[in-house]
């Protein structure tokens, strides 16, 4: 099983010369361009305040750090929109994320099929544990098996410097549950419920990733028909065959000529975990089914990879023009429509026109 370790450093290396000569020329081909983003000027005070008290300060602490740096307040948040744009992955960094991720997810898949097609424990989950503890190990299920370990541990050291989206706790969650369960499934000869739920995973997770692709290109129709298809057979995989076929085995089958140990109790515990990511997911997936049947169209990312548009910047600065609207001398009416903090104070003293800034 440690086979998976060095494994995993090598997928690592195929990973970023995939990226680099794959996944980027692919995502020129496709279309894929990078917004230009303006980058926001130095300044030690509001650098010093968003990398210690966070990029999303309220409105009390930017009035207060516009007064330190001599700057409005319309100038201020528009400092900290672009000093998050900055941080904020490119489109072609998902994209040859998502596409290593589908090239992999195929062929563990297509490898998955063509190792277990002819078990009969595939059709028959309750065969699992026929002879159990005394089942051969195939070199064929060695192999894939320890392949993917490796994948999942590649992507917990690359966890840190991924894309992170609203799920990153649960991400996490999911392979520290995904890596444990194999390891133990491994070391306690439970293989074969253990390559059953893998197959399972995988064969939703390459239709995730490539309607990942597809969304950050402009082919709109491919990326909502694969949504709709990864919907369904997430729903079917996840909550339908696994409870019914592997949970059910594993709490049944597994004990019909053997009494309850610890193994057993472990093992159960750690597939429910994954059963509750998966509920999870669903009612993510489920309330971007309603926003795409409402609008006709899916949303930015597949489950829950929301990020905020480069556009923000533009779009707050309309609202903030239609909330402060200005006379066509150049003044504004009233003291609230003044940008800075010191314009506000002065209208507050004054209780009149102000100069808009």
């Amino acid at each position: 099983m440690l086979a998976a370790l060095p494994l995993a450093l090598a997928l690592l290396a195929l990973r970023v010369t995939f990226e680099r000569f794959v996944g980027l020329p692919l995502s020129r081909l496709l279309g894929v361009r990078d917004h230009t983003r303006r980058p926001a000027k130095p300044n030690p005070t509001l650098e010093r305040h968003f990398l210690t008290d966070g990029p999303r300060p309220k409105e009390p602490q930017l009035t207060l750090l516009a007064a330190q740096c001599g700057l409005t307040l319309r100038q201020t948040q528009r400092w900290f929109r672009r000093r998050r744009n900055q941080d904020r992955p490119r489109l072609t960094k998902k994209f040859c994320e998502a596409c290593w991720r589908f090239v992999f997810y195929l062929c563990a898949f297509v490898g998955g099929v063509s190792v277990l097609y002819h078990e009969s424990w595939l059709w028959t989950p309750a065969r699992c544990w026929d002879n159990y503890p005394y089942q051969t190990l195939k070199p064929a299920l060695y192999w894939w098996y320890i392949l993917e370990l490796g994948f999942y541990i590649s992507l917990l050291i690359t966890l840190p410097f991924d894309v992170k989206r609203k799920d990153f706790k649960e991400q996490v969650l999911h392979h520290f549950v995904t890596i444990l369960l194999m390891t133990f499934s491994y070391s306690s000869n439970l293989l074969r419920i253990g390559s059953l739920v893998l197959l399972l995973h995988d064969s939703s997770d390459y239709l995730l990733e490539a309607c990942k692709m597809f969304n950050y290109t402009r082919y709109r129709l491919v990326c909502d028909t694969l949504f709709v298809v990864f919907s369904l057979v997430f729903f079917y995989t996840r909550l339908v065959l696994f409870p019914t076929q592997i949970l059910y085995t594993t709490y049944y089958d597994s004990i019909v000529n053997w009494t309850p140990f610890f193994a057993y109790y472990f093992f159960n515990a750690l597939l429910v975990m994954l059963q509750l990511l998966h509920v999870f997911w669903s009612c993510l997936i489920l309330r971007m089914l309603y926003s795409f049947v409402r609008k006709g169209q899916m949303e930015k990312d597949v489950r829950s990879d929301v990020e905020s548009s480069d556009s923000e910047e533009e779009e707050e600065e309309k609202k903030a023009a239609r909330e402060c609207p200005q006379l066509k001398n150049g003044a504004a009416r009233g003291p609230a429509a003044a940008d800075g903090a010191r314009s506000r104070v002065a209208g507050r003293l004054a209780n009149g026109h102000t100069p808009a800034t």
